[in-house]
């Protein structure tokens, strides 16, 4: 690694455009030695261009980067085209192949030596004393474990190790470049979206393994959670801009939002001063007085002096997504009871037993192959159980969100998806709701069958929005969504009422999301009673309390629960209290509400009331005052109400 230096990455102005649209433009910023920083926008903000830009494998129009001398640098690109006759173990030891000839050559040499004498016999030595003390200072003694330790953490079994490069999937072919890039002598490592093809568990190997890495370390991520455990500061790219915040993903959030609203209130401020401005200079020019255009003339030309500012983007406005039941559901809402399925010989779970119940939101983890979305398929009667039931109760309306969008037509267009869904629905209010998801203007009549993953995903939830469903069934919801549409969702499911059964990998989500967790893991179900950070804390202290790996296979229930609160009276206050404050939360967003749209109610009445025929109109004069009145009486009480609910 190198050492004493501060700065290793140094970009000044960078500028990079596309057929003469700029994608990000006068970017500038450093990363330092040790340092871990990610780089976050929207979909489409430029960030793998700038990526690239800095590496050098896309010139940037304008501007430089600076790197410091002799900076080894490992990148992980989205997608790798890696193809090899190699296994993946022996790729991956590749890696170590100076140490590789170290040791043959220490081997050589130890033969050597048993026929050696003289002055031969000790270079003999000397070359050997060096190489072995070279190979015990970079753990080549511990190479091959290291390998392996690599393969595993990224969720490689060891039969897997010897598959051949050429066999793989593209989603194995980026984890094996991944660990090529983690084994190798790199001062800075740059990855782009590195979590997209790795499970719960190997991301929790990731976030442990580049906390402790000695280098530098520049992401580009969706997974916010990822973020949270790793970085130090984020770059934010935005409408070409690219702003710096120091502090992990939550910080940057929070930073981000109090910054933003200070920039739209300066904006509005100086909107409205400028307003004023050319209304005084309008009406100075109407007297058409030679002192009073003068003093207009002047007032025109401060105006151009002013720095105008951009408005600020408004991300929580972009999508509008509220989840509303039609009809409340019964108490008990879903009973499965002693479910197997097993597709051929591989038996994914057999004698799962749970229950939810009305307002409860469970996630279910586990790793990939467990059988998560087979359970939802199940519950949702998509696919046949081998064995057991599946029971729901009284009133209860099931909405099923799919990963792969099977609950769309892709031969429909937009408009007909809807139409189809809601014949009820005229043609005005199906392009307003399809607009609240920005599918505007002739947007409506794509085919489904053409949209993007993320938009296939925004169609999908406009479909869950408006089937008013009490129990939501989400098969990975936040998949290709980006962080902006993700933080809405989860406004819309904390606000849900109903009840909401989802599987998901994004821990983010989750957290903010989830009062209880299903872990689904060796065919059976554990369950955690609280949010992610609940869970992850818990279950390393369970496993080691009953005795390790193999835990699960020792329970003598089906379903084991992990409570946060002490006892089932705490964990079911502790509920209650969930949902009394998602309550108190829905009726704060009504009460504000009814007090904007009165509000503006009474500005209607005071531009009425200015009229200069309504005041010869006493009539009309009463029924405006009296309307008005009525007004300030019912926002004196909704202004107390605010109050109350936001204490």
């Amino acid at each position: 690694m190198m050492v004493g230096v501060m700065t290793i990455l140094e970009c000044h102005n960078l500028t990079r455009e596309f057929n003469d649209v700029p994608i990000f433009r006068d970017v500038s910023f450093r990363v330092e030695a040790k340092e871990k920083i990610a780089i976050v926008g929207p979909n489409g903000a430029g960030k793998t261009t700038l990526l690239k830009v800095l590496l050098g494998e896309l010139e940037p129009d304008a501007g430089q980067t600076v790197f410091a001398r002799d900076l080894r640098i490992g990148y992980l690109a989205q997608n790798q085209n890696i193809d090899s006759e190699k296994t993946i173990y022996e790729e991956l030891l590749s890696v170590k192949q100076d140490l590789l000839d170290a040791e043959a050559r220490l081997r050589a040499l130890e033969q050597e030596m048993s026929s050696l004498e003289g002055d031969a016999l000790l270079q003999a030595i000397e070359e050997h004393d060096r190489l072995n003390e070279l190979f015990a200072r970079e753990n080549g003694f511990g190479l091959r474990g290291e390998v392996t330790g690599v393969a595993r953490g990224l969720g490689f079994s060891d039969a897997e190790l010897e598959k051949k490069i050429s066999t793989l999937s593209g989603g194995q072919k980026t984890r094996v470049a991944l660990g090529r890039i983690l084994l190798g002598k790199n001062d800075l490592i740059v990855l782009d979206e590195p979590t997209n093809h790795l499970d719960m568990h190997a991301i929790e190997w990731l976030e442990n393994y580049l906390r402790g890495f000695a280098g530098a370390v520049l992401i580009v991520s969706h997974d916010r959670y990822f973020m949270d455990r790793i970085v130090t500061r984020v770059a934010e790219l935005d409408q070409t801009k690219l702003t710096v915040w120091n502090g992990n993903y939550s910080a940057y959030a929070e930073k981000r939002a109090k910054a933003r609203e200070e920039q739209l209130h300066a904006w509005m401020n100086q909107q409205r001063e400028i307003r004023h401005q050319e209304e005084v200079i309008a009406k100075l020019k109407s007297y058409n007085r030679e002192k009073s255009v003068k003093r207009a003339e002047s007032r025109e030309k401060m105006l151009a002096k002013i720095e105008v500012l951009d408005k600020p983007t408004q991300t929580r406005d972009d999508m509008h997504l509220t989840f509303t039941p039609y009809v409340e559901s019964g108490n008990d809402v879903l009973q499965v009871s002693a479910l197997k399925k097993s597709f051929g010989s591989q038996l994914l779970f057999s004698d799962l037993n749970f229950a939810i119940r009305r307002g409860e939101h469970v996630a279910v983890v586990g790793d990939n192959g467990t059988g998560k979305t087979t359970l939802l398929k199940i519950i949702n009667h998509l696919l046949p159980a081998d064995s057991g039931s599946v029971r729901t109760g009284v009133r209860v309306k099931i909405a099923y969100y799919d990963q792969e969008h099977h609950v769309l037509h892709d031969g429909n267009t937009l408009f007909d998806e809807i139409s189809d869904a809601h014949p009820d629905m005229n043609n005005t209010e199906i392009r307003t709701k399809l607009a609240a998801f920005l599918f505007t203007g002739d947007d409506v009549f794509k085919q489904v069958g053409s949209l993007s993953g993320g938009e296939k995903g925004r169609l999908s939830l406009l479909k869950l929005m408006l089937s008013k469903a009490n129990f939501l069934l989400l098969d990975e919801p936040t998949n290709h969504l980006d962080i902006t549409s993700k933080e809405i969702l989860e406004e819309a499911i904390r606000g849900y009422e109903g009840t909401v059964l989802y599987v998901s990998h994004d821990r983010y989500f989750i957290n903010r999301t989830a009062t209880r967790i299903l872990d689904l893991a060796d065919r059976q179900l554990v369950d955690y009673i609280g949010d992610y950070d609940y869970y992850a804390s818990h279950r390393e202290e369970r496993m080691a309390g009953l005795g390790g790996q193999s835990a699960r296979d020792e329970l003598t229930q089906p379903v084991t629960t992990f409570a946060a609160a002490d006892g089932r009276a705490d964990w079911q206050a502790h509920k209650e209290q969930q949902k009394e404050q998602r309550k108190r939360e829905n009726e704060l967003k009504k009460c504000e509400a009814e007090i904007a749209s009165l509000e503006k109610r009474n500005k209607e009445i005071d531009a009425e009331l200015s009229l200069p025929e309504v005041g010869t109109d006493l009539a009309r004069l009463r029924k405006l005052s009296d309307e008005q009145a009525d007004i300030t009486e019912k926002l004196d009480r909704l202004y107390e109400t605010w109050e109350s609910l936001s204490t």
